[in-house]
């Protein structure tokens, strides 16, 4: 990643009045929706990781994606 790259943080921004907005100006509300969101990611990711440890996911499954 280039240096301009990192400096360019308008889709922070940006994602950051969105969600502001979208519990209606409240900063506590907004804080607690992204920690819920958050928290529900990394379940998500989880149950992922364990089924690929189980071999629930095809071998070349697990291929096609990585190479995307």
């Amino acid at each position: 990643m280039s240096v301009p790259a990192l400096l360019d943080n308008s889709h922070y921004e940006q994602a950051c009045d969105q969600a502001i907005a979208m519990c209606d100006g409240n900063l506590r509300s907004t804080i607690k929706a992204l920690i819920m969101a958050n928290e529900y990611l990394e379940a998500e990711l989880e149950e992922l990781q364990a089924a690929v440890r189980a071999g629930c996911i095809p071998e070349a499954s697990r291929s096609r994606s990585s190479a995307a």
